[in-house]
């Protein structure tokens, strides 16, 4: 007996490789523009860095989202949730940009758990506490829609 696709199995077949390359975009809450940030960071800090996953998958992180290994997150003992920061490990010069929603690391001398997607991002899944830099961004503002017309300009 030969199977033959029905439908349904045709829309899942040609969904299938969209799935594949949106990797590790998830879901956004953000605009869809690309996020630009100012050259110059805020704020600077240099410490160690741990990752963390596997039995906080699912639980709820302090700022009320549910922690999701595949998001570029970070949790951090101070800065306001939703802060942007570029994370670079100082081993091997990778960087990763992760957005703050969680508290911690509460172990003495780290300054940032990041989440398992952000940590193999910067290869630090081996080590894992790695030495970085954490540099606070300040995201620019697009406007998407021209303030002005210029319908003289047309030809």
């Amino acid at each position: 007996m030969r199977f033959s696709p029905g439908p349904f199995s045709l829309v899942i077949l040609a969904a299938f490789p969209l799935f594949l390359l949106s990797g590790c975009a998830g879901v956004s809450t953000q605009s869809p523009t690309p996020a630009l940030y100012e050259s110059k960071p805020v704020a600077v800090e240099t410490g160690k860095a741990s990752y963390y996953g596997g039995r906080w998958i699912g639980r709820l992180t302090a700022n009320g989202e549910h922690y999701h290994s595949e998001d570029c997150t970070a949790a951090h003992k101070k800065l306001p949730f939703n802060t942007m920061v570029k994370v670079t490990n100082l081993k091997n010069g990778k960087s990763v940009i992760v957005r703050i929603n969680n508290r911690g690391p509460y172990a003495k001398g780290r300054i940032l758990d990041l989440s398992m997607v952000a940590a193999r991002k910067i290869d630090m899944i081996g080590a894992g506490i790695v030495p970085v830099r954490a540099e606070i961004l300040k995201s620019i503002e697009v406007i998407t829609k021209p303030n002005r017309s210029f319908s003289g300009l047309e030809r």
